[in-house]
């Protein structure tokens, strides 16, 4: 990885992987093989023009540290091929657009849950297309002007089902990164596994791609913490979809890919730094903080960089690590080809890397707070490390 000098990094830190060893490689692979009749597909063991099906189910939040620990015993861990990272940062918008895309976080430019763009107002959330304390996004065409990196599957040389829980299937950043593929929505697990059984006997001789993505583990772990009785529990529910598939696809040339997007970390209250509005420190930034709870993106005002510097190095001692956005870019943590136009907009003048345990959380007029225990985002092991789990049937 390309870095700035001597950067300063969060305690135990994990940076992404943009080869092979992270899941922008996985995404790659797939990618290629989705265009390419005769290549192969080397994560998923598809040798060059072999005919074959690959099922990619994304179990939103599962780590790999998870898997190894909690769920030691597991006929998912039993068939956990290796461990990769995730992207920069370690969540949703930027690990799961990057495996629907084949694309870095640096190309399409979802580098957070909240992202800068002073075309839509300022800060947004992309993938629910809402403004920061007003609702829903108002502008004209906003999903074709925001989303601009085409799906994986547009103009796939193999047909592909794309498998979404309902409530989010048709939403405007699925029928994007959708596009070529078929979807289809689903009802609960029992569901989701019918209907990756039955697209995988649906497709000919040359086989198919299905992606299937799963978000209630991520939920609950963001709710209840991400060790709590309730994640653990969502986890056996997935490990037994998971055996069953093996069984009942068994023989049909498929090869069954397990990932995620993300791991979790739990933080305490304690651990918050509340930014309140009537402290010192909003009048210092042009915006709202975008990003992460625990990877912060500042916009900090022209003429105000030194006295937020001297802010962070004072008040966050021990809590954050302070990196300026040119840096953040100079370093390549978002990764590799050509940056999005507004890319150097949605880092920011200053990042803020949450060191373990911390997470930060500013106050927009309009905007409910809550409460997360199950966090990530950051760069620990626990949140940048996700599993690779393969198997032929």
């Amino acid at each position: 990885m390309k870095c700035a000098t001597s950067p300063r990094w969060p305690s135990g830190h994990v940076l992404p992987d943009y080869a092979d060893g992270g899941i922008y490689g996985l995404a790659c692979a797939l990618r290629r093989w989705l265009h390419d009749p005769r290549a192969g597909c080397e994560p998923a063991g598809v040798a060059p023009g072999e005919a074959a099906n690959i099922v990619l189910l994304v179990v939103d939040g599962l780590g790999a540290n998870f898997l190894s620990e909690a769920g030691a015993g597991s006929v998912l861990a039993a068939h956990c091929r290796r461990t990769l990272t995730s992207v920069f940062p370690s969540t949703t918008a930027s690990a799961v657009t990057t495996l629907l895309t084949g694309a870095s976080p640096a190309e399409h430019g979802l580098n957070g849950w909240f992202i800068h763009d002073r075309r839509f107002g300022g800060v947004i959330a992309p993938l629910p297309l809402e403004l920061r304390g007003n609702g829903p996004l108002g502008a004209l065409r906003v999903p074709q002007r925001l989303f601009r990196q085409a799906s994986m599957f547009r103009d796939s040389a193999r047909p592909v089902v794309m498998l979404s829980p309902q409530e989010i299937a048709f939403s405007p950043f699925s029928r994007h990164h959708a596009r070529g593929a078929r979807i289809r929505p689903y009802d609960g697990l029992a569901m989701m596994e019918e209907e990756i059984v039955a697209a995988v006997r649906g497709f000919g001789r040359e086989g198919g791609f299905v992606h299937a993505y799963y978000p209630r583990f991520d939920a609950l772990s963001h709710a209840y913490g991400c060790r709590s009785e309730r994640a653990k529990a969502c986890f056996g529910q997935v490990d037994a979809v998971f055996a069953r598939l093996c069984e009942r696809l068994a023989g049909s040339r498929t090869r069954i890919l397990v990932t995620a997007d993300h791991g979790f970390i739990d933080s305490a209250p304690e651990r918050t730094l509340q930014i309140a509005p009537d402290t010192e420190v909003p009048a210092m930034l042009a915006a709202p903080l975008f990003g992460e709870r625990r990877l912060a993106f500042c916009a900090v005002r022209a003429g105000a960089e030194a006295e937020f510097e001297r802010w962070a190095t004072e008040a966050l001692r021990e809590r954050a690590v302070l990196m300026s956005g040119a840096d953040c870019l100079d370093a390549g943590l978002l990764g590799p080809g050509r940056a999005h136009a507004r890319l150097a907009e949605r880092v920011g003048t200053h990042v803020l890397l949450m060191e373990p345990g911390w997470t930060v959380v500013d106050t927009v007029e309009g905007e409910e707070p809550y409460t997360l225990i199950g966090v990530h985002g950051g760069m620990t092991e626990d949140e940048m490390k996700v599993p690779l789990v393969a198997v032929v049937s």
